[in-house]
This record gives C-alpha cells, sequence and structure tokens, in this order.
C-alpha cells in the first residue's frame, strides 16, 4: 500500500509504502506533465538507490533527494505506523 506524504507547491506528490520485509520503503513521487502525462521518480530508503526517473532533470532530482532525505526518519516512522493519518500524536 502506498501513503501519501507530501504535497508541493508544483503539485508533486510523494507518497511511501509500508516497511517492507527487506526493511526498505519504497518513495514515489511524480508531478504531473501536460506534454508527458506524469513526471516521476522511485527511490527507497534507507539507501536512497533509485530505481527509475523518467522526465526529471538532474537539479530536480537532486532537489527531490534533498528533501526525501531531510524527511526520511519521518518516511520511515511513518511506513511503520500506516501512514501520516494513523501516526500516533499527530
Amino acid at each position: 500500500m502506498m501513503y501519501p506524504f507530501l504535497t508541493l507547491d508544483d503539485e508533486t506528490e510523494i507518497t511511501h509504502s509500508d516497511y517492507l520485509e527487506n526493511g526498505k520503503v519504497k518513495v514515489y513521487i511524480e508531478k504531473p506533465d501536460e506534454k508527458d502525462c506524469f513526471h516521476h521518480m522511485t527511490c527507497y530508503l534507507p539507501d536512497y538507490s533509485i530505481e527509475e526517473i523518467y522526465g526529471f532533470n538532474k537539479s530536480e532530482v537532486d532537489n527531490l533527494l534533498e528533501i526525501i532525505r531531510s524527511t526520511a526518519h519521518l518516511i520511515i516512522e511513518f511506513s511503520r505506523t500506516g501512514g501520516f493519518n494513523n501516526a500516533a500524536g499527530l
């Protein structure tokens, strides 16, 4: 299951999976694009490995990875508790 995490001002959506059996969390990013429909990329925490990038340029990827790095602790915590809406105390 994928859970919503963050929507940026440019309509980029960041979602994440449950905590996976292999100890990773899938982070999926997509942004609507008039020409290509959606730009997207997949990143896995905690090692920040990228599986695929479509439509984002290097600068955009770097910016998105910085957002993911700065919030990775929250994404991992939320992946263990059923997403942001189920996080205790929030």
